[in-house]
C-alpha cells in the first residue's frame, strides 16, 4: 500500500451547505447546538454559516445570530463562506466569525453563471482583487478553490487543461505579487469524481506544482465518495471538506434528488480514516451523536452509514 498521510484535517461545512438546501428554515437554537456538538467532537474547523444574498439563500440569512450564539470552543475554526466582496465586508462585521482568505474560482463556465453570476474569466480576474481586499483586512489568502473540477451537470465533462489553466493562474499571480502560494481545493459539488480522476488530477496538479498543498470538496451524489477519499489519501491528500451526516448539495446545480446530493460524510470518512491508523484528532463515537442531532433537526434519515451502525469501539472492547 502507498504511504498514507499520519493525520487529516476535516473542514465540517454541514451547518452551512447542508441547511443552506433544506426547503425550510431550522431553528436557529438547534442549529447552533449542532455546531456545538461537532465542536465538542473535535472537528477543527466547521462552517456555520454564509453571508450571501438573502433573497436566494434564504436559510443562511440568519448567520450574523447563529455565530453570536455560538460558545466557542478554543482551537476550533468558525468559518463562513462569502462569494463576493459584499459578503466578506458583512462577515468582518460579525466577532466571531475567524476569517480567511478563500477564494473560488471555476472550470466550467456554465456553473460560475449559476452559481457565482459571472463568466469563469470574471471570477479568474477577480483573483486579484480578492488578494487586495484580504491584504487591507490584513487576512492570510489560505485556499483557492477550483469549482467542477470533476465534471459539470450543465457542460459535461470537463477537460483537465480547464482545470489547470485555473491552478496556472493563481499560482502565477501569487508568485507575480510575492505571497505564499494557498492551499488547492479541487471541488467536485455536483458529484462527477470518481477514483481514477482523483489520482488523475491530483497527479496533474502535483507534478506541475509540487510546492502545493491540496484538498478536496467532495460530493456523494453517487456513492462513490468513500472510494474517492481512499484514493487521495493514497496520494497524500490531508485537507478534505465534508458533512455532518452527509448533509448538504449545492442548490444552484441541477439535480435529479436534492437529497441525493450531499457531501461526503464527516463521521463515515472519520471512521475510514481511524480504521487506516490515520489521525483525526475527532471523537468518532461524539460525532456520531453530532450526527444524529443533525438528523433529528431536519426529520428524515440521513444517508451516513456509520452513524446508524455505530463504531467498531464496544465490538472491540467486548472482544477483548
Amino acid at each position: 500500500m502507498p504511504d498514507l498521510p499520519k493525520s487529516v484535517i476535516f473542514h465540517d461545512h454541514g451547518p452551512r451547505e447542508g441547511f443552506q438546501i433544506e426547503d425550510r428554515h431550522h431553528p436557529l437554537p438547534r442549529r447552533v447546538a449542532l455546531i456545538e456538538a461537532i465542536a465538542a467532537a473535535g472537528v477543527p474547523r466547521i462552517q456555520a454559516g454564509s453571508f450571501v444574498n438573502p433573497k436566494l439563500v434564504p436559510n443562511m440569512a440568519d448567520s450574523a445570530e447563529v455565530f453570536a450564539a455560538i460558545k466557542k470552543r478554543p482551537g476550533t475554526r468558525y468559518t463562513a463562506l462569502a462569494l463576493n466582496p459584499w459578503g466578506f465586508e458583512q462577515a468582518l462585521q460579525v466577532p466571531q466569525v475567524d476569517h480567511y482568505g478563500s477564494v473560488v474560482l471555476y472550470a466550467s463556465n456554465g456553473f460560475c453563471l449559476s452559481n457565482n453570476n459571472c463568466t469563469k474569466q470574471e471570477a479568474r480576474r477577480r483573483l486579484r482583487q480578492w488578494t487586495e481586499l484580504y491584504d487591507k483586512h490584513d487576512v492570510a489568502l489560505e485556499q483557492v478553490y477550483v469549482l467542477s473540477a470533476f465534471g459539470c451537470n450543465f457542460e459535461g465533462d470537463v477537460p483537465l487543461a480547464d482545470v489547470m489553466e485555473e491552478v496556472r493562474h493563481t499560482v502565477d499571480l501569487c508568485r507575480e505579487q510575492g505571497r505564499a502560494l494557498p492551499r488547492i481545493d479541487l471541488d467536485d459539488s455536483m458529484g462527477w469524481a470518481d477514483p481514477h480522476s482523483i489520482r488523475q488530477r491530483v497527479d496533474a496538479v502535483r507534478e506541475a506544482y509540487p510546492e502545493l498543498e491540496i484538498g478536496l470538496h467532495l460530493h456523494d451524489n453517487r456513492g462513490l465518495g468513500g472510494a474517492c477519499v481512499f484514493a487521495a489519501l493514497e496520494m497524500g491528500v490531508r485537507h478534505f471538506d465534508s458533512s455532518i451526516g452527509g448533509l448538504g448539495g449545492c442548490p444552484f446545480a441541477p439535480h435529479k434528488n436534492r437529497i441525493a446530493a450531499g457531501n461526503i460524510c464527516t463521521e463515515d470518512m472519520v471512521h475510514l480514516c481511524h480504521e487506516l491508523g490515520i489521525e483525526t484528532g475527532i471523537d468518532l463515537d461524539a460525532l456520531i451523536e453530532a450526527a444524529l442531532l443533525a438528523e433529528d433537526i431536519v426529520g428524515r434519515p440521513l444517508m451516513g452509514r456509520v452513524m446508524h451502525s455505530g463504531s467498531l469501539a464496544e465490538y472491540r472492547t467486548l472482544s477483548g
